[in-house]
């Protein structure tokens, strides 16, 4: 039982320092989620339940409009799979790495969020450190700092004044972080020159409100056929 209880709080030492990046944008965000909600007639309890069973934040603001409009489940149902279509990327890419986990891997595939798939994805994990508990628990801390700032953010919303626009803005700039970031550490940079010049394609072709869902398939295609060559490059075949 001792070192079950060394093990996990080893690796929450060591997770907790990949998230305090995501703390800061989580809060900020969540916070002008929370107000948001508020402004909109929504009692704290809405952001709260919300950003706790779903924790998706892009669809979480989406849904304030769908609340507020007429019911159409077929409606809300399309635009949540076309906003959150990513995630099946992410789940393939993590299909290895959430292998024996146990227990936790259904909240691993629950709370496997764009921050939490990017830092368990590419953290190197100490060898002397459990990388399913480590995984977990970066999941678990991102998901409660989303949580605590969008609740927050419904309680004091109403006595909070300035003016919130742009601070959305925080999150596309932790993502320009993170993708200079992995950038940095690869030696080739086949894989983000594919991404970034088939989005580009994609954004022209479909336009700025249909790109997404055709980006990733292609990205997806081409990646999966150049797979052999990049793998024999990097020297793991």
């Amino acid at each position: 039982m001792k070192k079950d209880s060394k093990t996990i709080r080893k690796a929450f030492r060591c997770a907790f320092p990949h998230t305090i990046p995501i703390f800061a944008g989580f809060w900020f965000l969540g916070l002008t989620y929370g107000v948001y909600m508020n402004v909109s007639g929504f009692s704290f309890w809405y952001p709260a339940l919300m950003s706790l069973t779903i924790f998706a934040g892009s669809i979480e603001f989406v849904t304030v409009n769908m609340l507020l409009g007429a019911f159409n489940p077929l409606q809300a149902l399309a635009m949540t799979l076309m906003i959150n279509a990513r995630h099946l990327f992410y789940g393939i890419s993590m299909l290895d790495q959430y292998k024996g986990t146990g227990w936790k891997k259904f909240y691993l595939i629950f709370g496997m969020c764009d921050e939490s798939f990017s830092i368990n994805y590419t953290a190197e994990v100490p060898d002397d450190v459990d990388r399913s508990w480590f995984m977990f628990f970066v999941t678990l801390l991102n998901h409660f700092y989303w949580f605590s700032g969008a609740t927050l953010g419904g309680i004091f919303g109403s006595l909070i004044r300035f003016n919130t626009e742009g601070l959305d803005f925080v999150m596309t700039a932790m993502f320009v972080v993170i993708f200079m970031e992995q950038w940095l550490k690869e030696e080739r940079h086949t894989s983000a020159l594919v991404g970034v010049g088939l989005s580009l394609l994609c954004l022209l072709a479909f336009g700025q409100d249909g790109f997404l869902v055709p980006a990733m398939a292609a990205i997806l295609v081409v990646l999966t056929g150049l797979r052999g060559q990049l793998a024999q490059r990097e020297g793991k075949v």
